[in-house]
């Protein structure tokens, strides 16, 4: 295959991979605290011996939108939104996760837990005992007080390093590089964050995708007639 053709080929797949992100967008576009992905692409420039240099497209990093989401209520008792920066930390069978989605529930033990059964931590990074048969009510400082007396902090942290941040399932973050306790958390009660995926302008990427997607096969068609009458002509 020419150079053409790898450079082609090299521009669909980028291309096949960000119609799979916004599938996935808009398949979470109703899921509590989703953060919406776009693909970014960059050029790859290979020196060719004796001839002009070979630049292709790729498009294999993923960029996450931490833009914040709409906050709709819900009455929960135990449903929590952030407003502004900051992230639930979240203990996982693999380890401490970061998250927007605080649809929460009390385990069989009574520990704060997400809808995964997976402990919510507090300040200091220890799960969260909810007595039973208690009104929970929290501050904006993220403070549960159970029938008016504190009795914990919801851990509210943000990453070093947002941009490095990996998606670990739906909703959950694993930041590599730490984080460290928001100064100043605003934590709402009876609240929920909805994603922040616009479904609208989904559509209309997935359509710019797909006209490219197919200018670009049109292209490697045109190119493929091209060889093979020039074949012809040299037979």
């Amino acid at each position: 295959m020419e150079s053409t053709g790898y450079t082609t080929l090299t521009r669909l797949s980028g291309l096949a991979r960000e119609m799979d992100v916004i599938a996935n967008n808009i398949a979470n576009a109703s899921t509590t605290g989703y953060r919406t992905e776009e693909m970014i692409f960059s050029e790859y420039v290979q020196g060719v011996e004796d001839g002009p240099s070979l630049s292709m497209a790729q498009g294999n990093i993923r960029w996450i939108s931490y833009a914040q989401g709409t906050l709709g209520p819900t009455g929960g008792e135990l449903d929590f939104a952030i407003e502004g920066d900051g992230f639930f930390l979240v203990q996982t069978p693999q380890g401490e996760r970061l998250t927007r989605a605080g649809s929460f529930a009390t385990s069989n033990a009574g520990d704060l837990v997400t809808n995964d059964g997976y402990p919510v931590l507090d300040a200091g990074g220890a799960p969260l005992f909810i007595p039973p048969a208690t009104q929970i009510g929290v501050a904006a400082d993220g403070t549960i007080s159970a029938d008016g007396a504190p009795i914990g902090q919801i851990g509210v942290v943000m990453p070093v390093a947002p941009d490095e941040m990996q998606r670990q399932g739906g909703t959950m973050f694993l930041a590599e590089a730490g984080f460290d306790p928001v100064e100043n958390p605003r934590v709402v009660q009876g609240f929920l964050e909805a994603s922040n995926v616009s479904p609208v302008a989904e559509i209309s990427r997935m359509i710019t995708v797909q006209r490219a997607y197919e200018l670009g096969q049109s292209f490697l068609e045109r190119e493929d007639d091209r060889i093979r009458n020039l074949l012809k002509t040299l037979a």
